[in-house]
């Protein structure tokens, strides 16, 4: 059973994975098709076709190996200098830019002289080339905003789960009380575990982060605490002791290994799955973004552990870069986790809204052959362009992205490289969930 659970788990996050490729692939299509320009193929996955079926002037299909998808536009290049396909050079380099130059042109069609994709204005294709990473983006945000609002994440509550007998530094990295330290706030107060506090100093306290900044401000203070203890409210008093505690960043997440003076209680805080508003999902998402946009500025330095994970003794750390096959194994776990069927879905969103934010970020990176090297190619034409307007010079003419093509082999060798190093440590030593 279990076996067959992480299969469908598998099966579950591919059909996320193939629509999230899809639902790409069609803001390239739809606003290709606005702009005028032709678009012979439409294709989800690499590989050979197992199924097409050709609409109008489009041929659409499904192809077998489903790590990516496209679509084909016509003029994608413009041609030489000349204004026609430059004959094949000897030159390795200068024959990948006139391979590329030809291919832009194939199945070219009586008409497609006004249809092709470098004629269009700089504005239109860089709304082109950022509408297929966008659509990920708002997938990703309407995903999101799913299991925030629809179903609640996991989070520490205002309800206390156990409490602390003694004052200990957090420094210390100790439990075990001694008969020097001195009783906690809430043991000599009265807190027991399962009250839920619903108010503190007078202020009310609806989510932890709020009443844990309370309590660390009001260190040496005697406050009355308002707790919900069963079905009724009792208040209680507690001076609050001064004490080493965790350190906090501007986010409100602990920092490891550092500490600060401030307010200690004496109690730990349940955890329970809570919905957030649509304010508290703003901000949740805003964090999720910057640490991805982290994640991905850090991703060179983590390869050297990366390595060391798939062809040594390392430990695959839990932040470390995940392939396809890594993210399909972790929706395999998530079907055979021992946790309500609500809260298996909302993982599985969660981890199909994370890889399309990660494919909008990846996509956005101005090199080709992404769709961000793309959109800088147009911006580039665009200011070369108006600055030749202004000082009263020649137009220089459409930008030819195809001559940055031997860079885009390199990047995109780099790319298969680091592939390839992903799939194998996904395979070997993967990342897992508790």
């Amino acid at each position: 059973m279990t076996t067959l659970m992480f299969i469908l788990g598998i099966v579950v996050f591919a059909v996320g994975l193939l629509f999230s490729i899809a639902w790409h692939e069609l803001g390239h299509l739809s606003t290709a098709k606005l702009f005028g320009i032709r678009v012979p193929q439409y294709m989800v996955g690499f590989g050979p076709t197992i199924f097409s079926r050709k609409k109008g002037e489009t041929e659409y299909g499904i192809k077998a190996i489903p790590f990516g998808g496209y679509i084909r536009m016509i003029g994608m290049f413009p041609p030489g200098a000349d204004g026609k396909l430059e004959a094949r050079s000897t030159s390795p380099w200068r024959g990948m830019i006139e391979d590329a130059r030809s291919a832009a042109f194939e199945e070219l069609q009586p008409g497609d002289d006004k249809r092709l994709f470098y004629t269009r204005k700089p504005w239109k294709r860089v709304i082109v080339m950022f509408a297929g990473p966008f659509m990920n983006l708002v997938l990703a945000v309407v995903l999101f905003l799913t299991v925030l609002m629809g179903f609640g994440i996991s989070q520490q509550t205002t309800t206390v789960s156990s409490v602390s007998q003694c004052v200990i530094s957090q420094s210390e990295n100790r439990d075990d009380c001694t008969k020097s330290d001195p009783a906690s706030p809430a043991a000599a107060a009265g807190l027991k575990a399962g009250d839920k506090i619903v108010s503190f100093d007078g202020v009310r306290t609806d989510d932890w982060d709020r009443l844990s900044d309370l309590i660390r401000a009001n260190p040496g203070e005697e406050v009355p605490i308002v707790v919900e203890r069963k079905g009724q409210e009792v208040t209680l008093h507690a001076e609050i002791a001064t004490n080493q505690v965790a350190k906090k960043d501007a986010n409100g997440q602990i920092v490891e290994g550092q500490y600060v003076t401030a307010g200690f209680l004496g109690f730990s805080a349940a955890t329970g799955v809570v919905k957030q508003d649509f304010g508290q999902s703003v901000t949740w998402m805003g964090d999720r973004i910057g640490d991805a946009v982290d994640s991905l500025a850090a991703l060179p330095g983590k390869i050297p552990a990366l390595w060391d994970a798939a062809f040594g003794d390392g430990p695959r750390e839990a932040d470390s870069p995940m392939g396809v096959v890594g993210a399909a194994r972790v929706g395999g776990e998530i079907a055979t986790l021992d946790i309500p069927p609500t809260q298996q879905l909302a993982m599985f969103i969660m981890l199909v809204a994370g890889f399309n934010l990660s494919l909008f970020l990846f996509n956005m990176l101005p090199l080709l052959p992404l769709d961000g090297g793309h959109i800088a190619g147009a911006l580039w034409e665009s200011l070369r362009r108006n600055v030749a307007r202004v000082l009263r010079r020649p137009d220089p003419g459409p930008f030819d992205v195809a001559k940055l093509m031997p860079v885009a082999y390199v990047v995109a060798g780099i790319f298969v490289c680091f592939t390839l190093l992903v799939l194998v440590a996904d395979v070997v030593n993967p990342v897992r969930i508790s």
